[in-house]
């Protein structure tokens, strides 16, 4: 399954999926080659170009995680995984990834007590990562594999699971050598 998802990743990263383009010369009364009006953002320094008619769902706010035991997930992102625990309330924590905000919570209903979908966490340096997790009593399921070589970076990835097997997954994209 881990080099399917591998492939898919690898795949996803290289499709010719639209996305917004970045510019940082764009002016605000800029036209589409349709003629369309675009506006100007600032996002991180970088200016944005979109349609200004144009929606798109482009940040993430929060991603929740199916736990059993709140205590014993909330140890493991905050001590092993060294998350910025945050807060918590009721049966729920919630901690910092990069301003993206995880919460930790028991399924409300039966039919949400599954696995979560893969989190990558964004790492600069894998095989250090790697081994400071490994140092911490993770268990992964096999060491850091190169995905895919790209134009500018190379692609790793390392799988392993948290208390209640929901899949993680480590992601570094190492620049090439120049």
């Amino acid at each position: 399954m881990k080099q399917v998802m591998n492939v898919l990743a690898a795949a996803l990263l290289m499709s010719s999926v639209p996305v917004l383009a970045f510019d940082a010369h764009a002016r605000t009364n800029s036209r589409q080659s349709d003629g369309a009006p675009q506006k100007q953002t600032k996002t991180g320094g970088t200016a944005m170009t979109e349609a200004a008619n144009q929606f798109s769902l482009s940040s993430i706010g929060q991603i929740s995680v199916n736990v059993h035991d709140v205590q014993r997930a909330t140890a493991f992102y905050r001590d092993t995984l060294g998350m910025k625990f945050l807060f918590e309330a009721g049966h729920m924590a919630f901690f910092d990834c990069g301003g993206v905000r995880l919460m930790l919570s028991k399924p409300e209903k039966p039919e949400f007590d599954h696995p979560t979908s893969f989190i990558y966490y964004r790492v600069a340096d894998i095989q250090r990562s790697y081994e400071t997790l490994l140092s911490r009593g993770v268990h992964f399921e096999e060491r850091p594999a190169f995905v895919a070589r790209m134009p500018d970076h190379d692609l790793w990835m390392a799988f392993f699971r948290d208390p209640d097997n929901n899949p993680l997954v480590l992601m570094s994209e190492a620049p090439h050598a120049k």
